[in-house]
């Protein structure tokens, strides 16, 4: 490939997009020699936002702000020079977006208000909500694997893992009936492409509530979810926790599921609190109380009652639900922050894998841990962690220093399954029934019956991210050895067309005698993996898209105390590459101890993996040798980054984010100015690494000194650059020495 080749490196929100500040202006200057340009991409929520709507910017704003960033990126991620490295995004809750959409218009950004009444502004506004980025980015499969360096450092200095009691009474608790799982209906399309209408049935009443193009086998899943099943099990739940003493706590994923999951929020809270709604509901109703937006919306709303006995009385009814319920699990204990709060708070991928590391436990309003009933209302997946919570049960904790290892192969190319179904999910308005018909044959392909308030739904699956996926798991076990097992349910509707396709494809593939590749329902597959994990050996887990966000966070999380340090590589299917730096569900604490103290524990780990990948990437796409120096380098780098412990601590006056960015850049000066491969760039880097290392006490005195104090960049989703910018780079030893570098180059 020709021309100079460009990583993109992708402007976020929270910690990682502070940690760029810091780290991206040493990547220029190490790269600048290269050939290799780097430009930042803006794809941060209020960038979302701003480019949904340019038409409200100024002139003078839109030199800087307004272009369809993450829209330019969805074309080049088609394209075979593509390189990407992807930072956690912000996947917005409605919170989050009013949160930001309000701060814009206080900074002078003409934006609608959101909520609107202009179904077209909120039209607009619901793309950047929820999981509006990976969709968009994600055209290959997820290979996703903790390094070998991050394993040994974990294995080593292990993390710490409560202890489990064969008394526990904790428990995962998930729908019989009536769920997702259980009314899914599933059609492989024939050999042409088609074209599909979603209908609502209403009597004699026929309304189109989408078209859908429909690729040649392309698999088709269709079901609901009934309202009326989830409010009884809900409300059953309720009651056992009260009943067994365990405390209630609800694990869904209402921000990438940015439809469904926060109406069935919505429900729960209602559920719990039923007496409560039942009495004021007028009240409540009148204040324009969202529970879809949690809990926290009615604690604030109420605030703003002028009536101070109605305010007083709904107070002490809300003491009474809580007196006279289940404990409940709290997110934060002190500030009485529970986890039917606020939906983006509670993370389903996040916080089921703290419990089982947290001895199956939560923690309860008086700040002590408890044993809990974690509620995961739709079935599909739920027996994983079921399972994984009577595994430990059985077995006890798991041994850091010895466990073996599940890596992933994820299907989620091209909107795959659930998280592409954002566009194709309906609250039903009225009873009746909900199908899909082609529109130029007639042909029903699925009907459902369905009640007012059921959430229906439809995603979809194109054959060629299917054969890519099977290609990839066959890579993967051939380059490891490890076992590949595709976690299918032949009694789940979805899987057993996928089933169908994965058999097919696999004879395509040279596979040597003795690789083992095998099919498993997600609870046989997890129980397999446990009992591989505690006899240190490693696993290949080929999953769907759903799981493949859960167990990336499950199991490193058990493994290596964070998926943050998980190498994430997407291979794009046009030939180009995406480079994943893991997790930022722990982002805003971070941000908070940052304006309190001004010390920013993120750890940058996933972006130097990431980096490394794409240096490498770019060396074979570009024949750019020098790439591949640099990424070779880093990987050294990085391993002496963890060897030697240099990673950022939690407290404050101790090395942080900036610290560690130190750190890494001399080790990586250094692995350049050693290496032979490329005598030109070694002396380049000789003078640079002396420096680094010569003026080590300085440097971090420097760094430190910054801490202590509260840090004020001017704004949350929209800081000011030069306050930012100066906060995380407060040496000025270390700026003189890496800018000198890039301009010596």
């Amino acid at each position: 490939m020709t021309g100079q080749p460009t990583i993109q490196w992708t402007k976020t929100d929270e910690a990682p997009a502070l940690a760029t500040r810091s780290f991206l202006p040493i990547v220029r200057a190490f790269t600048a020699s290269s050939g290799v340009a780097i430009q930042l991409a803006d794809i941060s929520l209020a960038g979302r936002i701003l480019a949904a709507f340019p038409e409200a910017l100024t002139e003078k704003q839109r030199e800087t702000d307004g272009r369809n960033v993450l829209g330019e990126l969805g074309v080049l991620v088609k394209q075979p020079e593509a390189n990407v490295i992807k930072l956690p995004n912000i996947s917005a809750s409605v919170p989050q977006l009013e949160a930001a959409v309000a701060e814009l218009q206080a900074k002078g950004f003409a934006v609608p208000d959101y909520p609107n009444q202009d179904p077209e502004v909120n039209k607009r506004y619901g793309k950047a909500k929820g999981s509006a980025v990976n969709p968009v980015l994600r055209e290959g499969n997820s290979d996703r694997r903790a390094p070998l360096a991050v394993k040994k450092f974990a294995q080593a200095n292990p993390h710490s893992m409560g202890k489990w009691s064969k008394d526990s009474q904790s428990r995962v608790s998930t729908m019989q009936d009536g769920d997702f799982f259980h009314n899914e209906k599933s059609v492989t399309i024939g050999a042409s492409a088609t074209s599909v209408r979603i209908e609502h049935v209403i009597g004699s009443d026929v309304s189109v509530l989408k078209e859908v193009a429909l690729q040649a086998g392309e698999i088709a899943d269709t079901t609901f979810m009934s309202v009326k099943a989830l409010k009884t099990f809900l409300a059953q739940q309720v009651a056992a926790s009260k009943a067994d003493g365990t405390l209630f706590s609800l694990h869904m994923k209402a921000t990438m599921m940015k439809v469904s999951d926060p109406i069935i929020f919505g429900h729960a809270v209602e559920v719990f609190f039923a007496d409560l709604f039942a009495k004021h509901r007028q009240t409540l109703a009148d204040l324009g109380v969202n529970v879809r937006n949690g809990f926290g919306d009615l604690v604030a709303k109420i605030q703003k009652l002028d009536d101070a006995d109605k305010r007083a009385e709904i107070e002490k009814d809300i003491q009474a639900a809580y007196a006279s319920g289940p404990g409940i699990a709290m997110v934060d204990s002190d500030r009485g922050i529970t986890n039917l709060h606020v939906p983006s708070d509670v993370i389903i991928d996040a916080s089921m894998p703290a419990m089982i590391r947290t001895s199956g436990q939560m923690w309860n309003a008086d700040g002590k841990q408890q044993d809990t009933n974690a509620v995961i209302p739709d079935s599909s997946y739920a027996g994983v962690y079921q399972e994984t919570v009577q595994d430990c049960q059985r077995n006890g904790a798991y041994d850091v220093t010895t466990m073996g290892n599940v890596s992933n192969v994820g299907l989620m190319a091209q909107k795959a399954e659930e998280y592409g179904s954002h566009d194709k999910t309906f609250e039903v308005k009225a009873d009746g029934q909900i199908r899909v018909v082609d529109a130029n044959s007639g042909h029903v392909y699925s009907e459902h019956a369905v009640e007012q308030g059921d959430i229906w739904r439809m995603c979809t699956v194109k054959d060629a991210p299917v054969q890519d996926w099977v290609k990839l798991a066959v890579t993967r076990a051939k380059a490891t050895g490890s076992p590949a097992v595709f976690w299918l349910d032949p009694a789940r509707a979805h899987d057993a067309n996928l089933i169908a396709k994965v058999n097919a494809y696999l004879p395509n593939h040279d596979i040597p005698e003795g690789h083992q590749i095998e099919i498993m329902t997600p609870v046989d597959a997890t129980k397999y993996s446990l009992e591989r994990i505690r006899q240190g050996l490693d696993t290949i887990s080929v999953t769907g898209n759903v799981l493949r966000d859960y167990l990336t966070d499950l199991f490193p999380i058990l493994e290596l105390g964070t998926s943050a340090k998980v190498l994430s590589v997407v291979p794009l299917m046009a030939g180009g590459g995406l480079f994943e730096t893991g997790a930022g569900g722990s982002a805003p604490k971070h941000v908070q101890q940052f304006n309190k103290e001004n010390h920013l524990r993120w750890d940058s780990l996933g972006e130097f993996l990431a980096l490394a990948e794409s240096l490498r990437h770019t060396a074979d796409r570009f024949n750019n040798q020098r790439a591949a120096v640099l990424g070779d380098a880093l990987d050294q780098a990085t391993t002496q980054y963890l060897l030697q412990g240099k990673g950022p601590s939690r407290k404050v006056n101790q090395l942080d984010n900036r610290g560690s960015h130190y750190y890494v850049a001399k080790f990586w000066s250094a692995a350049v100015a050693a290496q032979t491969a490329d005598t030109e760039l070694a002396a380049q880097f000789a003078d640079v690494a002396k420096q680094l290392a010569d003026k080590e006490q300085t440097i971090l005195a420097e760094l430190n000194d910054a801490q202590g104090q509260a840090c004020d960049i001017g704004g949350y989703y929209v800081v000011n650059e030069a306050l930012a910018d100066a906060a995380m780079r407060p040496s000025h030893t270390l700026n003189q020495i890496i800018d000198g570098l890039k301009i010596s180059a």
